[in-house]
């Protein structure tokens, strides 16, 4: 059974003054369930879930688990570059009362494809948790080959992927070797439709934070067999979607976020605001969009 169909929302995390904002995390929260986001993805790339400290991460995500209390799926992210902290991670969110884990590829290091096999396989054996694997080459230098996706869909614990390398002969290969019963959801906003058009099951979104509701509706749409609607929403999100990836996500997001006031605009170093060009391209979509910006 899946974790989630449909749209879910790889959540940003605001920050404050330099700390977590849970005042707006639990407005963002409540909205997107509101506006029928099918799934919560806390801590993940969006999420800024590499300049989190461990005690804050899971902070996030037992608070998240909590406000959400069933209501829809929380799936957090355990990903790192060692694999004993991810075990860690994953034991640590299984207690917190998350739904899944999102666990990228490790990065820098990066391994080789045997390496990626034990690195998951361990992490799945010491969780009662599904897993979906996150492959996203261009982030972490290190993509998860589709035999490698078939030899890890054996484990009764890893359940489907985020395929985010943006090469569809890729993830059609994924979807042939793997079948019906190993999830595949799409990594990239721009790519939805196609990838649920060969058997994906939906999306893991960076714009369904500032359209959860559009971005549920074209993934229900293409559910239910209302091909052209989903087509045409997906169409009309490109622009926005463009200018959401102007600079290195969640840059822009946060931003857009901040327009939208929703959450302060405030990242953690490395990540700094938008350039001016960024903003006006952002305000000008989003507008053209229709969405409320100030």
């Amino acid at each position: 059974m899946s974790i989630f169909k449909g749209s879910g929302v790889a959540l940003v995390t605001p920050f404050k003054d330099g700390r977590i904002d849970y005042d707006a995390l639990e407005r963002l929260i409540e909205w997107h369930i509101e506006e029928g986001t099918d799934a919560i993805i806390s801590c993940g790339t969006t999420g800024e879930a590499s300049t989190l400290s461990a005690v804050e991460k899971l902070s996030v995500i037992e608070f998240t688990v909590q406000k959400v209390c069933g209501r829809i799926p929380v799936i957090a992210g355990a990903g790192t570059n060692d694999t004993s902290h991810s075990m860690y991670l994953a034991k640590e969110i299984q207690y917190a009362g998350a739904d899944g884990l999102l666990v990228v590829t490790p990065y820098y290091n990066k391994a080789t494809q045997k390496g990626l096999i034990s690195h998951y396989n361990m992490i799945a054996d010491y969780t009662d948790l599904p897993i979906i694997l996150y492959s996203v080459k261009s982030r972490t230098g290190l993509n998860i080959e589709p035999e490698t996706v078939k030899e890890l869909s054996k484990h009764p614990n890893i359940v489907g992927i985020k395929e985010a390398s943006g090469d569809i002969s890729q993830i059609c290969r994924i979807a042939a070797l793997c079948g019906k019963n190993f999830d595949l959801y799409s990594g990239n906003d721009d790519q939805t439709i196609p990838i649920m058009s060969i058997g994906g099951v939906g999306c893991i979104s960076t714009v369904a934070n500032i359209i959860p509701k559009d971005y549920h509706q074209m993934t229900e749409d293409f559910l239910k067999g209302r091909y052209k609607s989903a087509a045409k929403l997906q169409l009309k999100m490109v622009p926005l979607i463009h200018a959401l990836f102007a600079e290195v996500n969640p840059i822009p997001v946060k931003a857009a976020l901040h327009m939208m006031g929703r959450i302060e605009k405030e990242y953690r170093l490395p990540m700094c605001e938008p350039s001016n060009q960024t903003l006006y391209q952002l305000y000008d979509e989003m507008a053209k969009y229709g969405l409320k910006v100030k």
